[in-house]
């Protein structure tokens, strides 16, 4: 399935939930009719946005199943054909021309061509008059420039970059829109002066009219109940024996947004899959047999993709005359000693066996385990084991010092107390802030530990900015540079330094540290080499500077895991893309 392209503040969300990221609802719950037909049910947390994807900035959404790019990437994180049947890169590598599959349609069987292409490109995702984050995996260098593309006849399209951009093929995997669906809201305004593209498709939109290319069209939308997804008759894959695919006929997403209720459906027999959790792995372990799954992802374990953090707020810029951060613990955080003691003084080890029941590992790395740029212990990265010891040690190096109660100081004799924020309702984000809290404690720092709601703390992090730490994580892939609004101080998620985001009151006096600006600029150096072990070097050296100085302090990821029915065939789990990253080659057996 297509994975996005880039990070997003609900992005935060999936990694909180991922623990249940394709459960199910019970298919009786469906009429006769739909019963008769082949297919699976998964659920969701929450109904989607919108049905447009250029702006689209939450998941859940409709878009892996509806749409394919001109790339994608298979389990392994490869990148692979999609409606491109080939592409040609420049020896110069600014210049990619792709060739367009032949006999393409869309879901209203109307042809997919290069013109779809040049619209999607040079009418959405590059126009400045629509607002979508898209144009943002677009920029290329230092100067943030946009590509160009243009059509070379009726088969083939050139995308033109101004400097050498490495993760340009992957970039290609964004959805291509149907241009005679349209074209004309991008083209008209409304009675405000807006184009009536930013209204166009949105959730109320009857489902025959979202045009799609991929593997699934929309037949159907519940608020707050289910999205039901009809098979494409003119979808582009087909088996090796020319037979049309997906197999599956229909796809349920039913809007459960109780985790507990899915364990429960899914025990009782009534739903088709589930992402197993630690809490939940031992109970159902037990009861695969009976319950006629399998377990996806126990044999050889690995951690799910992305990062679990705690992140200190380092801005030291002012708004309206007012710092951000009180300048008391803007001084603590902003000390390098301070964040490396902080590092030490977190047992992780206990966090794996306590929380995630055995079922995890630490997590040292920014980069996602899976990619082929992550960089391991065992070649030198720099790790925080448990030793409360040397985090006093750092503390009393960095001008700190206790009193007669064992509390830590600092030099102006302040206490040093600050809050965690988390997500609430999430038991082990909760219950690894209750461990964090537990762990400074004993170094003499005291904690306060709110978990919000999630609305709340992402208006903390991208809006008032006002925030002392936070206990959230990443998703994450293959391409790093997927996060480089992540590490570039002028990215939309450099949260532990943020800049104003557009239309937000400005702020003065931000400050850019060496060391920060010098990963930013190592994230564009890497885009733009193409010598696979230069560019594992220079992704090397950003996670040696991100353990160095602790924008975040990483935790632990727990192992990914799929249960699945044993009805559901085809399933090749991918650690990094899930067990139904294949959904268009999958079948269900009845018997």
């Amino acid at each position: 399935m297509l994975r996005s392209r880039y990070q997003r503040w609900l992005a935060f969300s999936l990694a909180l939930v991922s623990a249940i990221t394709f459960a199910a609802c019970n298919p009786t719950q469906m009429t006769t009719q739909a019963a008769q037909k082949s297919q699976v049910v998964f659920s969701i947390l929450s109904d989607p946005k919108t049905f447009n994807y250029a702006l689209s900035q939450e998941s859940p959404n409709i878009f892996g199943l509806t749409y394919d790019g001109l790339t994608t990437e298979d389990g392994d994180g490869k990148v692979v054909p999609a409606l491109a049947e080939k592409w040609d890169i420049s020896d110069d590598k600014l210049k990619i021309i792709f060739t367009l599959k032949k006999y393409l349609k869309w879901s209203d069987g109307q042809p997919l061509t290069v013109d779809d292409v040049i619209f999607t490109y040079n009418d959405v995702y590059l126009n400045e008059a629509v607002p979508t984050d898209t144009r943002d995996v677009l920029r290329v260098g230092q100067k943030r420039l946009l590509p160009q593309v243009k059509k070379l006849d009726e088969q083939r399209v050139e995308f033109s970059v101004p400097e050498p951009f490495s993760p340009f093929l992957r970039v290609t995997g964004l959805p291509i829109l149907p241009k005679h669906a349209l074209e004309e809201s991008i083209k008209t305004k409304d009675e405000q002066g807006k184009l009536k593209f930013l209204s166009t498709w949105g959730i109320n939109t009857p489902p025959e009219k979202i045009i799609v290319n991929g593997p699934y069209k929309l037949e159907s939308y519940s608020t707050s109940e289910r999205l039901v997804y009809l098979r494409n008759p003119y979808y582009w894959r087909k088996d090796t024996q020319g037979n049309q695919q997906p197999y599956i006929e229909r796809v349920i997403w039913q809007i459960v947004p109780s985790t507990e209720t899915s364990l429960l459906q899914f025990r009782s027999g009534g739903l088709d899959s589930l992402g197993v959790s630690p809490e939940y792995f031992s109970l159902l372990n037990g009861e695969k047999k009976r319950g006629k799954f399998t377990i996806y992802g126990v044999k050889s374990p690995e951690p799910a993709p992305g990062t679990i953090f705690i992140s200190f707020n380092l801005n030291k810029a002012n708004r309206n005359g007012k710092p951000l951060v009180d300048p008391v613990k803007s001084q603590w955080f902003n000390n390098l000693k301070f964040r490396q003691a902080v590092a030490y003084g977190i047992d992780r080890q206990r966090m794996i066996t306590n929380i995630f029941r055995g079922l995890g590992e630490v997590q040292d790395s920014p980069i996602t385990f899976q990619s082929p740029y992550y960089l391991s212990r065992s070649e030198g990265l720099k790790s925080y084991d448990y030793n409360p010891q040397k985090a006093k040690e750092l503390l009393l190096a960095g001008g700190f010092k206790y009193n007669g109660e064992n509390e830590l100081i600092d030099v102006e004799g302040n206490a040093v107390r600050f809050s965690l924020i988390t997500n609430g309702g999430n038991k082990i984000r909760e219950a690894m802030g209750t461990q964090i809290k537990q762990d400074l404690e004993k170094i003499g720092i005291q904690v306060d530990f709110n978990p919000i709601d999630f609305g709340l703390l992402v208006d903390k992090l991208s809006n008032t900015l006002d925030w002392d730490c936070h206990l959230l994580g990443f998703t994450g892939g293959a391409e790093p540079n997927d996060g480089a609004n992540i590490w570039s101080p002028e990215g939309g998620l450099h949260s532990f330094n943020q800049k104003a985001l557009s239309g937000q009151t400005p702020i003065e006096g931000r400050k850019i540290a060496d060391w920060e600006q010098k990963i930013g600029d190592l994230y564009i150096k890497a885009s733009q080499e193409f010598d696979e072990k230069k560019r594992k070097a220079l992704y090397a050296e950003t996670q040696q500077l991100t353990q160095e100085y602790l924008p975040y302090i990483h935790l632990v990821n727990a192992y990914t895991m799929s249960a699945v029915r044993d009805r559901i065939t085809g399933i090749k789990f991918s650690a990094l893309n899930g067990a139904f990253w294949n959904i268009y080659e999958l079948k269900v057996s009845e018997k």
